[in-house]
């Protein structure tokens, strides 16, 4: 498990894994997170940071009653892998 920390005054979700910075930026427009963009640097790829970030910002969402808008491709198609999450979609 890796330790995500919030930044909510930056919109970000963040990590270090190996010395790597790993983030996942989202704005906030009324009640509904836009996930912008989802970054892990290659040299730690693979290793599900991405779906850790994904999740931490969509389980944050939930817990404040937001709907989610995914323009980032990566949240996209994790939202899509996992109907779970299907109701928050804006």
């Amino acid at each position: 498990m890796i330790d995500i920390t919030h930044d909510e005054s930056r919109g970000r979700f963040a990590c270090i894994v190996d010395g790597y910075h790993c983030e996942l930026d989202y704005r906030v427009d009324g009640q509904r997170m836009v996930i912008l963009h989802t970054g892990v640097p290659h040299q730690v790829g693979g290793r599900g940071i991405a779906a850790d970030l994904t999740c931490a910002a969509l389980d944050t969402a939930r817990s404040r009653g937001w709907k989610v808008l995914p323009l980032c491709s990566y949240a996209e198609a994790y939202v899509r892998r996992h109907p779970e999450y299907s109701d928050l979609l804006a």
